[in-house]
């Protein structure tokens, strides 16, 4: 533990020029201590992916990732923990925002049993199509079921999930891309009120035939500005916010300068890749999405571990990259356990893995309280004051007894 705090005391001193945040969406670390609560209980989204199986996760075990779950390994370099979920719900915009500094006392409204009629009509109204569907769906099969319908009528799918979601599918042969597009952004200012509160509206376009249907890459969220937050404060002085996947639909393009979606879990390493090879400076801050929609909805195990591996493979070259001001965060928004009953999102802690190249050993720090954590230590990077009322810098439990973190702050 000296070793490694020696090195942090160096590099904050000088503090990091770049973050890289990076979010395995999904990728639970173990139920949560209100897991009851979300009928959750015994849910491990990473230790069930991989136990009992052969795997090769070298690179993250050496980050301390399965350490968390018991799996421990020898010759960890890094600090790293996990944080239990402060918000009231379980999904992808709830952890982010957590992350982000930001809890709703009110969590956003679902409707397990459909939406009410009254919204469904004015659906109707507002878009000239008929409405189909209105369940609570996976959505690849409800392109199965109702997909030859959709295509027979014009009809447009509407279905939701356990989250806070209005999603509409629809074929693109019989609605083009930007027809979906604009229908959704009807919907949601038909839905941006506290009579429907729904967190967000989703196009899901597919294409193919009756019997192999196949959903496109050209999935887009909408949301709605959200609170005051990490974001916000980086923006405000001047530190550049760069999104990579669903980060700007999640945040609706809100304080971040430059915003690039991806087609998947490889398209988001690479983009990663090549920014780690150029010189911006500020947060980068990235969701890879694969792990969840593709695996852990559909609770595919195989599936699951290979896109785990996929990454483990290609982040060495992530990691030579990097630049000895550099630091990497990996973390993840909620659980979605592969093996678990349902298609639901599971309540669990998620991982923080903190890497720099100049570390060389290993440091486990406490559990974190809150996914807020992640955002305060990033505001402290940017030496950045959290006004946000939430989350406390990973980088205080680095003091020593000379408190050289506040001294060394203070001395910049």
């Amino acid at each position: 533990m000296k070793s490694i705090l020696i090195e942090v005391r160096k590099m904050v001193k000088q503090m990091f020029k770049r973050v890289f945040l990076v979010v395995l969406d999904s990728c639970g670390v173990g139920e949560s201590p209100d897991a009851i609560k979300y009928d959750d209980v015994g849910a491990n989204t990473l230790l069930h992916t991989i136990d009992g199986r052969n795997y090769n996760l070298d690179v993250l075990e050496k980050m301390g990732f399965t350490s968390l779950v018991g799996k421990e390994c020898e010759g960890i370099r890094g600090i790293y923990t996990k944080a239990k979920p402060m918000n009231l719900a379980k999904d992808t915009l709830n952890g982010h925002y957590e992350m982000m500094g930001i809890v709703l006392e009110k969590p956003y409204m679902t409707y397990p049993n459909g939406f009410p009629l009254e919204l469904i009509s004015e659906i109707k109204k507002v878009t000239g199509r008929d409405v189909i569907g209105n369940i609570a769906a996976s959505g690849t099969k409800i392109i199965e079921d109702l997909g030859q319908m959709h295509m027979e009528t014009g009809a447009i799918i509407v279905y939701t999930s356990a989250d806070s979601v209005l999603q509409i599918a629809a074929h693109t042969d019989i609605v083009p891309l930007e027809e979906l597009y604009d229908i959704c952004e009807k919907v949601r200012k038909l839905t941006e009120n506290d009579k429907y509160k729904i967190a967000r509206i989703i196009a899901r376009p597919f294409q193919g035939k009756p019997g192999s249907f196949y959903r496109t890459p050209d999935r887009h969220d909408y949301t709605m500005d959200p609170p005051r937050n990490v974001l916000d404060l980086l923006s405000e002085n001047k530190v550049n916010t760069i999104a990579i996947g669903k980060i700007s639909d999640i945040f609706n393009g809100k304080s971040l300068n430059v915003k690039i979606r991806t087609k998947g879990n490889l398209d988001g390493m690479f983009k990663l890749i090549d920014f780690a090879k150029g010189n911006f400076s500020g947060l980068l801050f990235a969701n890879l999405n694969d792990f969840d929609m593709l695996y852990g909805h559909r609770r595919d195990k195989d599936g699951y571990l290979k896109a785990l591996e996929e990454f483990n493979y290609y982040l060495p070259i992530l990691l030579k990259n990097l630049k000895d001001d550099d630091l990497l965060i990996i973390t993840a928004d909620h659980g979605n356990d592969p093996t678990y009953k349902g298609t639901d999102h599971t309540r669990e802690y998620v991982p923080i893995l903190m890497y720099n190249r100049k570390f060389k050993k290993a440091l486990r720090l406490k559990d974190r309280d809150t996914f807020a954590d992640v955002g305060a230590t990033i505001l402290d990077n940017f030496g950045i004051k959290n006004t946000l009322g939430i989350g406390t810098s990973m980088f205080d439990d680095l003091k020593d007894e000379n408190k050289w973190w506040i001294n060394s702050r203070h001395n910049r």
